[in-house]
């Protein structure tokens, strides 16, 4: 494909190297500096990058290398956003993440030095002629969560104003990576995916909120991001429902959410899970417009048993009932890695999985 997403592509984080995950250590303990530590992050991303182009991707990312969180380091960057912890109300199956979060205690907006500008500029210089795709994670990710971050008063009286700032915000950081030559970009919508969840949906509405309003504040704040990007940029839309140590946070079908989803959002394509039961079937699919795509996560980043050719081939052609071949893609479910603890598989194991994701699509959408 000469756009993305591509036939096959992968959403984004990968496993942390144990060389990274040593530095790490090393740097918390005192005995390496910061700039020894990037030298380490620099070293392990341009070794992935190539990983990636040797398979055969056509997209590569930096594998979220520098980040501890898929959404934090970017949110903490904002300015109005600080570092806070507590418990809220984030509860993955069978284990429990860190407390980390945000507190909102002054104006939101975007920082013309963003860490992750940077960041992104190493990956683009080093992208070798493929696609070097940004993963951010989508405005939802400040105010998603069942128990609201702290929000000063004296800042924001109404949440709406919040809202309003957290867009332009958004809207100025996708025009800023642009510039810095991003012309792929994903958006990691977990929030919306989560709206598919009974007891996610209840516990909105115990914290005040009317999860169906949720739903298109959510899409009307990925609109408002994306509605200065440039016209030969890519944006897509990553759902998940929660990636945390091989655990999830919810389940239920896109059934909840379809038609804002298709037919509100602005992006141009869609990496959707869809690797068991928790996601639903494939009927919603039967809404996807023409002209946009879905990258159907059929490959599982939780576990490390490699799908067979078979298996996903017979997938895709189910998925293929209610949206034609030409307009659907390949990809993990999630990244391999949302968190620097990383889900439990091998390195080994993880590019086995993104080889055959190659390897199915080149057989079932020939050159």
């Amino acid at each position: 494909m000469p756009t993305p997403p591509f036939r096959a592509d992968h959403v984004g984080s990968l496993l942390r190297p144990s060389a990274l995950q040593d530095a790490r250590r090393r740097r918390a303990e005192g005995a390496l500096d910061a700039a020894a530590l990037e030298a380490v992050e620099d070293r392990e991303i341009a070794r992935i990058v190539a990983k990636q182009r040797t398979l055969g991707l056509q997209s590569v990312t930096d594998g979220e290398l520098r980040r501890s969180w898929w959404h934090l380091d970017f949110l903490w960057g904002l300015r109005g956003v600080a570092e806070y912890h507590t418990d809220f109300g984030t509860s993955f199956v069978g284990v429990k993440p860190r407390t980390a979060g945000v507190r909102v205690d002054g104006k939101i907006a975007f920082p013309s030095d963003h860490a992750m500008l940077a960041h992104y500029r190493f990956l683009h210089e080093r992208a070798a002629g493929a696609a070097a795709k940004l993963t951010l994670p989508a405005p939802s990710a400040l105010l998603g969560r069942p128990v609201l971050p702290p929000i000063d008063a004296h800042a924001y009286r109404d949440r709406d104003q919040l809202y309003a700032d957290l867009g332009a915000a958004y809207r100025a950081a996708v025009a800023a990576f642009a510039a810095a030559g991003c012309r792929y970009l994903q958006l990691d919508e977990v929030f919306i995916a989560m709206l598919c969840d009974a007891q996610y949906r209840a516990k909105m509405v115990a914290r005040g909120d009317d999860p169906d309003r949720l739903l298109h504040v959510y899409a009307d704040l990925i609109n408002t991001a994306i509605a200065g990007a440039p016209a030969d940029m890519t944006v897509t839309m990553h759902l998940c429902r929660g990636n945390f140590r091989s655990t999830y946070m919810g389940a239920g079908g896109y059934d909840a959410v379809e038609d804002v989803l298709f037919n509100a959002i602005r992006v141009h394509g869609y990496f959707m899970e869809y690797d068991d039961e928790r996601s639903g079937g494939f009927e919603p699919l039967r809404l996807l417009p023409k002209g946009k795509r879905v990258a159907l996560g059929l490959v599982t980043t939780k576990r490390g048993a490699l799908e067979t050719k078979d298996d996903l081939k017979r997938r895709i052609d189910a998925a293929a009932r209610f949206a034609p071949l030409e307009q659907l893609c390949l990809a993990p479910q999630c990244g391999f890695a949302s968190t620097e603890e990383g889900n439990l598989l091998t390195e080994d194991e993880q590019w086995a999985k993104l080889e055959r994701i190659v390897e199915v699509a080149g057989e079932v959408w020939p050159a």
